[in-house]
């Protein structure tokens, strides 16, 4: 469960503050699918962020699974992140250098979780993303919807509670993004929170609760 309670992001530009997240309040509950829409500068990425713990609010509580993770050092929040969510970016974030296989792997070696059980979970998520046939290929050597689908696999290595997507689509055909959505929605239907950032209306409407921002405020939250 996540839960937001007035939850503010200042950057400082210049001589000007920038209100990114302006007293941002919400609640998410296990096995929802969210889109959060809005034009460029109206805070949807800087709330992902948040929500990811990459980025701190600069006032307000954050709440995860009843847990306060704002308080949390930077070593105790890298192991939430690590534990409990998983990201999904629009450029794909693979090492060149690493197979497929040794990039859904990554996250576990990091973990410290023994090479039986990595081996045991990384054939699963290949099977998962239909990306068996590729698993010794470099990001190279693999096609865009490819790369994606590896990095999906990535993220769920750790068997996270929640999933965000930034554009999870931008870099790929509509064959492609609806294959990658597919996948995300799949992983949806079996418990985890997935929150998609995007400015695909058709891409947006396709969850069940739309969020749309502008100005860093929350404009309207519903079905």
């Amino acid at each position: 469960m996540i839960e937001l309670i007035d939850v503010h992001r200042d950057f400082q530009v210049g001589d000007t503050v920038v209100h990114a997240l302006d007293d941002i309040s919400l609640t998410m509950t296990r096995g929802e699918y969210v889109s959060i829409m809005g034009p460029s500068g109206s805070g949807k990425s800087t709330l992902l962020n948040v929500l990811g713990l990459l980025d701190q609010p600069s006032s307000g509580e954050y709440r995860l699974n009843q847990r306060n993770v704002t308080t949390l050092n930077d070593i105790e929040q890298a192991t939430v992140r690590r534990e409990q969510i998983g990201f999904v970016f629009q450029s794909f974030h693979l090492i060149p250098r690493l197979t497929a296989a040794e990039n859904i792997e990554l996250p576990m070696m990091l973990a410290g979780i023994a090479p039986l059980e990595r081996q045991r979970r990384v054939r699963d998520a290949l099977q998962r993303v239909t990306l068996t046939d590729r698993a010794e290929h470099r990001p190279d050597q693999l096609s865009g919807g490819q790369r994606q689908r590896t990095a999906i696999a990535r993220a769920i290595i750790m068997q996270p509670s929640i999933m965000l997507a930034d554009e999870p689509t931008g870099n790929l055909d509509r064959h492609s993004g609806m294959d990658v959505m597919e996948i995300l929605e799949a992983l949806n239907q079996s418990g985890i929170i997935l929150i998609v950032v995007t400015h695909d209306q058709d891409l947006g409407e396709r969850a069940r609760r739309k969020i749309k921002m502008i100005d860093g405020k929350i404009v309207s939250d519903g079905p």
